[in-house]
């Protein structure tokens, strides 16, 4: 069975870049024909999907997003990487990776969640 499990800081400045990790266990990122997405969760408000990279190595992102939004992977840890850049207040949330069969939806196995706090 996969597992998913997101690892990073809990607290970043304004400003700065938000840096996460998920390492996958139980099966690898490059199998097809899945994707890894990462989906956070606002104080109060629903699920909103960032982006994915799929097993090829092919990325999508939210347009909403795309602009700030960075995602990457290394097949030789078995790891997939979120970064968001110039982070406000706004974007604090809990982040969730993710597998699927498609990039933006149907997610099968979730990764416990990471707390990020944007804040001075």
């Amino acid at each position: 069975q996969v597992q998913l499990q997101e690892s990073g800081p809990g607290l970043v400045k304004p400003s700065q870049t938000l840096s996460l990790t998920c390492t996958v266990s139980g099966g690898s990122i490059t199998t097809a024909y899945y994707y890894w997405s990462w989906i956070r969760q606002s104080p109060g408000k629903g699920l909103e999907w960032m982006g994915a990279i799929g097993y090829s190595g092919s990325t999508s992102y939210s347009p909403s997003l795309k602009s700030r939004t960075s995602i990457s992977r290394d097949t030789s840890k078995n790891q997939f990487t979120l970064q968001l850049m110039s982070v406000t207040p706004e974007d604090t949330a809990v982040y969730y990776c993710a597998r699927g069969a498609n990039p933006d939806r149907e997610y099968t196995d979730w990764g416990q969640g990471s707390q990020v706090t944007v804040s001075s």
